[in-house]
């Protein structure tokens, strides 16, 4: 059970990331590709893994790392797209469903990874609350609207990107998989230098800052990198040695994270951040975390 608790861990730091991320897209970078050229580009920092005992992977594995890291690039990308659009505490949980059941898809199909009839009807819970969870109404939107659709999109590549890690990861000694998946995700960041947005990120902007997002922004992407990366390396090592199906099934730990955190945020700190609670809305999602627990 270390990969539950691996897990559980990685799930808490990646609420925080959430949180931080459309934080980001609404107050310092707002243009997606610029943000996930800044998420992407420092993957190539996994190489620093070679002198502690990641190796070279061989013939078609290459395929599946490439496959792996851009899927978990172009993940990102549709993710911040998502964010951008629709409020954090709708968005994530949705994307969180959809990851969950195509990652169950994907692994039957490809590593005959069968679940438990309890373990499927646990996690058949968890995308039943996670989709009561997707419900908005805000100030910009009511139901269904294009975020969602980005966050389709995004939980098919992180589920393509789960799922051919996992491959690796059962071939390979985990830090080897891991070091060549993120290097590849690196390359999407130089695939972004040719849009000009991103290249027009580079310009140090001589007008003064007013918002606390700006003047700010970067110690605030570091700090959430960081604690993305943290994330990131809890959650594949937790696949790694468990079942990636189960360890995604347990986003619900971050959905529950991820209300009270933007709820709290709501009422007390809301220059910080802030989100559109109807009381429906927070009936709903109390009943909908009540079943995630």
């Amino acid at each position: 059970m270390f990969w539950f608790f691996l897990a559980i861990i990685g799930y808490l730091l990646l609420a925080l990331v959430a949180i931080l991320d459309k934080f980001i897209l609404t107050k310092s970078l707002n243009k997606p590709a610029v943000y996930t050229f800044y998420s992407t580009i420092f993957m190539f920092g996994a190489l620093v893994l070679w002198p502690f005992g990641a190796g070279w992977i061989y013939g078609i594995d290459w395929f599946w790392a490439i496959v792996s890291g851009l899927g978990f690039g172009f993940g990102l990308w549709t993710f911040y797209k998502a964010v951008k659009e629709g409020e954090a505490t709708h968005i994530v949980p949705f994307n969180g469903a959809v990851i969950m059941v195509a990652t169950y898809i994907f692994s039957s199909w490809f590593l005959n990874e069968n679940l438990s009839g309890v373990q499927l009807t646990g996690v058949a819970i968890l995308v039943f609350a996670s989709i009561l969870l997707t419900w908005e109404k805000s100030l910009k939107h009511q139901g269904f609207h294009s975020g969602f659709i980005w966050a389709i999109a995004s939980g098919l590549f992180f589920a393509i990107s789960h799922v051919s890690a996992k491959y690796l990861y059962e071939i390979y000694p985990f830090l080897t998989g891991f070091m060549w998946t993120r290097v590849m995700t690196g390359f999407l960041g130089l695939f972004l230098l040719t849009f000009p947005a991103v290249r027009k990120s580079f310009i140090r902007r001589k007008k003064k800052a007013k918002t606390v997002g700006k003047r700010h922004a970067l110690l605030i992407v570091v700090i959430n990198k960081i604690l993305s990366v943290g994330s990131l390396i809890l959650i594949q090592f937790a696949a790694a040695i468990g079942s990636v199906t189960l360890v995604m099934a347990l986003a619900g730990v971050q959905y529950v994270l991820i209300f009270i955190f933007v709820y709290l945020s709501t009422k007390l700190f809301k220059k910080f951040f802030q989100e559109y609670f109807t009381k429906r809305e927070i009936a709903v999602q109390l009943v909908a975390l009540v079943w995630l627990r």
